[in-house]
């Protein structure tokens, strides 16, 4: 069937909030939008925004492991990734929240900086390569307690700080960390994650009361 220009604008709707969310990074964001505007018919316009939420819709709840604070990894290790990729010149990028990490993940920052936050995160394998590069700029990798990391970058004139290798808890994903800081700093540390927070804010008042 033919599309029309309400679809298609529609569809390119979709794709920009997909890129606000860190969802696409700014070259898969300009291909599709691309593709959108050419598009002829539904079969061309539906691949665009297979792997993409609907506009406007509610991330899903999460499942009782997860609401009282405990990780299932099962549930987070799989699926397309959402996000391969992050580059800043003079600016900044965020990958946070509910995104799914790509198995290698690279990311640049010059003259600028950036935020990785895996806390929320969920994982396309459970081998995960993460590449830092920043060249006087500065870069910030956020991981959960419950997360198993590496960390094997170095800085020239500038620093990568490590305050995350550890095993996290079974069945998690493996994570490391790789790249370097030229004139300009990464630091990668670890942050209990708001449910987890939530769950022990909650236990705290139990006691108290």
């Amino acid at each position: 069937m033919r599309a029309s220009d309400a679809e298609r604008e529609r569809v390119a709707e979709a794709l920009r909030e997909a890129v606000a969310e860190g969802r696409l990074d700014m070259e898969e964001f300009e291909e599709r939008l691309d593709a959108a505007y050419k598009a002829r018919t539904h079969g061309e316009l539906a691949p665009l925004v297979r792997d993409l939420p609907t506009p406007g819709a509610r991330p899903p709840a999460p499942s009782a492991p997860e609401a009282s604070g405990a990780v299932d990894w099962r549930s987070r290790i799989g699926g397309p990734a959402t996000s391969r990729g992050a580059f800043a010149f003079w600016g900044g990028f965020n990958r946070r929240g509910t995104w799914t990490v790509g198995r290698k993940f690279t990311a640049f920052a010059m003259w600028g900086g950036g935020e990785i936050d895996l806390r929320e995160a969920r994982f396309e394998s459970a081998e995960t390569e993460i590449r830092c590069f920043t060249v006087m700029g500065g870069m910030g990798v956020t991981v959960p307690p419950e997360l198993t990391v590496r960390v094997r970058g170095f800085g020239l004139m500038g620093g990568f700080g490590d305050r995350a290798t550890g095993e996290g808890t079974p069945g998690s994903p493996r994570v490391t960390v790789t790249g370097f800081a030229l004139m300009g700093g990464i630091g990668v540390e670890r942050k209990a994650r708001k449910a987890a927070k939530r769950a022990a804010e909650g236990g705290a008042r139990k006691e108290l009361g």
